[in-house]
């Protein structure tokens, strides 16, 4: 666990590094990563799925979102879910969103490294191991600071914060084909390009069927639905390639 909460602190840094020097207009502008949202927007829907990971790791995950859904309609998708949560509660000026995000997030961390990484905790999905749920935390974070890349017309860069999103990528393609109703044809592998050059090489138990190639940059851009494989360099071989590069997830 500990190894994700130092990636998870960096991530958070990289993020409010990218928020300090900003005045209003730039908290105002949008991110065409996320149609119709701003700045502002991607960092309170930060604040909130934080304090609803909080709340999870506490054992108050359903207080937590029953009190941030309250008066709100009911959603078919957690995508509406998000969008409905932060259209409810936009509007506050941008240094409360701000603080709201940072004293969460550090609050997120403390109780992450005090969490059993094997211990049970309930998320949107269903439960998970609190190290699963931390991982996710790292991926959304990692996304998120991209769409504010994004907006202000910054590169999006990789590190090796990169490969434990990869690794959770890898490892929940069996629940991303089950939930569309689809089935692997057998082992998946994954050899990707880190940032500085190596290679991570993700092997089943078993003998694999599909390998996934290319850079692992470009994996997690498709895994967080922030591009699409076709216009990347990922290729692969086997049964399953397209399949895997339309479905793999790095969160629910």
């Amino acid at each position: 666990m500990e190894e994700i909460v130092d990636a998870l602190t960096a991530q958070h840094q990289e993020l409010e590094d990218l928020l300090v020097p900003l005045d209003d207009v730039g908290w105002a502008t949008p991110t065409p990563r996320c149609p119709g949202w701003d700045v502002s927007d991607v960092v309170l829907h930060l604040a909130q799925t934080d304090e609803m990971a909080l709340g999870s790791v506490t054992g108050r995950f359903t207080e937590t979102l029953g009190a941030l859904a309250a008066g709100l309609r009911a959603t078919t998708s957690v995508d509406d879910g998000a969008g409905a949560l932060v259209a409810a509660q936009r509007g506050a000026p941008p240094a409360e969103v701000h603080e709201r995000w940072r004293s969460g997030a550090a609050a997120l961390r403390a109780a992450f490294g005090a969490a059993d990484p094997r211990g049970r905790v309930q998320w949107v999905v269903g439960d998970m191991a609190a190290r699963t749920l931390a991982t996710t935390r790292l991926a959304e974070a990692w996304i998120h600071t991209g769409d504010v890349c994004a907006a202000l017309d910054l590169p999006i860069v990789g590190s090796d914060r990169l490969r434990p999103i990869v690794r959770l990528a890898w490892r929940t393609l069996p629940y991303a084909f089950a939930s569309a109703g689809r089935s692997l044809s057998g082992p998946v592998r994954f050899s990707l390009i880190a940032p500085d050059g190596s290679t991570w090489d993700l092997e089943p138990d078993e003998p694999a069927v599909t390998t996934i190639t290319g850079p692992a940059l470009d994996l997690c851009q498709v895994a967080g639905q922030r591009a699409r494989a076709s216009d990347t360099a990922l290729t692969g071989s086997g049964p399953d390639v397209d399949a895997v590069l339309e479905l793999v997830r790095t969160f629910a």
